[in-house]
């Protein structure tokens, strides 16, 4: 069942969302050629300390970070480690899902270190640009698949890949909720979208095959299965009668 988020659900939201990107505002400054990503994860979570927000991975079925940290060909829930140091030409993406006074916000981001190769940046660029056309679809009355298909059409008329095997999903007091949101479908089909309706919208999208597999150490980092980049990129948007409304966007 897609939970409606009233007036005070809608504004508690918008004050995590703005707390969480003022946080990833910081993070491109900080983030160097050098640093392990275990460094990272352990300033986001002094800063989600001092902000007053409560991380929702920590715990989540017995992970022990804040944050997910996937590098290059590493596609989401990438487990921070001190063995993980950043080298000139990586892509990091870091996510972080957090929440204050009840209420959550899924975010993320890809950095990039140095002298990063020309199809690096192509396959961030269209990560990005694929998640807005996606938001430009949640609106009242469009349909859950008019997100799925933008994502995907701009993705693969770039030539990349649409990871099929995760997806986005609702979001409000939990950090996940109804509905899965996958990044691959059909214009027109599936739920209708209603003011109050709370997704968090994020791309995962492949150099080569849309093929993963979870890394049998940890039990949690997803690569593609080809070896070759990933790009994720990730917002909490809410559906409001006059449009789509970014809560993780500070501008």
């Amino acid at each position: 069942m897609v939970k409606i988020k009233n007036k005070v659900a809608i504004q508690k939201m918008k004050n995590s969302g703005k707390m969480l990107a003022s946080l990833f505002d910081q993070l491109s400054s900080l983030i160097v050629i050098g640093m392990t990503t275990a460094d990272i994860d352990r300033w986001i979570e002094k800063q989600l300390e001092q902000k007053g927000m409560v991380s929702q991975t920590k715990g989540y079925y017995g992970y022990r970070h804040v944050s997910c940290i996937a590098v290059n060909d590493e596609v989401v829930h990438g487990v921070p480690h001190d063995r993980s140091v950043l080298k000139n030409g990586d892509i990091v993406k870091v996510d972080v899902c957090a929440s204050f006074k009840g209420y959550c916000a899924d975010m993320a981001r890809p950095f990039l270190l140095g002298d990063v190769s020309p199809e690096a940046m192509k396959l961030v660029s269209v990560a990005q640009v694929a998640l807005d056309k996606g938001i430009s679809q949640a609106i009242v009355e469009n349909r859950l698949g008019d997100i799925s298909s933008a994502v995907q059409y701009e993705v693969e008329k770039n030539g990349f890949g649409i990871v099929r095997d995760f997806a986005g999903h609702g979001i409000g007091s939990s950090m996940h909720e109804a509905p899965n949101i996958p990044n691959y479908g059909i214009a027109g089909k599936g739920l209708k979208l209603m003011a109050g309706m709370a997704f968090a919208i994020e791309p995962m999208i492949t150099q080569g095959s849309y093929k993963v597999k979870i890394d049998k150490q940890d039990g949690w980092t997803v690569r593609t299965a080809d070896g070759l980049l990933a790009a994720h990129v990730e917002d909490t948007v809410l559906v409001l009668d006059d449009g789509p409304f970014i809560t993780t966007r500070n501008v």
